[in-house]
């Protein structure tokens, strides 16, 4: 909103009470950003929270591994390139690397 504010846009909705070019409007639009981020956090910390409540259970283990690390490492020591091994197992040459670091 700062950058359009500089570039002298403003917001005007047709159905809700945001004007920016009032001061009531630019309230009324940092408080649906403020309970916007508010949601935000929640959401994150009631994840968090059943996280780790599945940890101490034993339950949670995370996602599925979805690369070989040790297919990865076999077909280096093969000599095939990073190119060539993500080609053949379908991944990005970036994740070749980060594998082989």
């Amino acid at each position: 909103m700062r950058e359009l504010k500089v570039k002298g846009a403003f917001l005007k909705a047709a159905d809700q009470p945001i004007d920016t070019t009032t001061a009531a409007g630019k309230a009324f639009l940092d408080m649906l950003a403020v309970f916007a981020e508010f949601e935000t956090n929640l959401r994150r910390e009631r994840q968090l929270e059943g996280i780790a409540k599945f940890k101490a259970n034993g339950v949670y283990k995370g996602g599925k591994q979805r690369i070989d690390r040790q297919e990865v490492i076999r077909l280096k020591e093969e000599g095939k390139g990073a190119t060539e091994i993500a080609r053949e197992l379908n991944m990005s040459r970036m994740h070749v690397y980060r594998l082989l670091r």
